[in-house]
C-alpha cells in the first residue's frame, strides 16, 4: 500500500503559506499530523485532508469560536 506525503516545501507551496509558518505551527502543535522520516518532516495526505476538514465552518462566526476553543 503506498501512502502519498507532501514534505514542507510541497505543503507550504500547495497552501501558498510560506515554509517559516509550517514550522511555527509545528512548534506550537498545531496544523497537520506529521511524521520524521530520517530527519526529514513529511506529512501524510490523509492527515493533511484530515486538517483541513477540521477547519471547515459554516460562518466567520463558527470559524472564530473554532479557533478560540483550538
Amino acid at each position: 500500500m503506498e501512502v502519498a506525503h507532501l514534505n514542507q516545501k510541497q505543503l507550504a507551496a500547495c497552501w501558498n503559506i510560506s515554509e517559516a509558518t509550517l514550522e511555527r505551527w509545528r512548534s506550537a502543535g498545531i496544523g497537520p499530523k506529521l511524521q520524521t522520516i530520517c530527519g526529514r518532516v513529511l506529512y501524510r495526505q490523509v492527515d493533511i485532508e484530515a486538517y483541513e476538514a477540521s477547519c471547515l465552518a459554516a460562518s466567520t462566526k463558527t470559524a472564530a469560536a473554532q479557533g478560540d476553543a483550538g
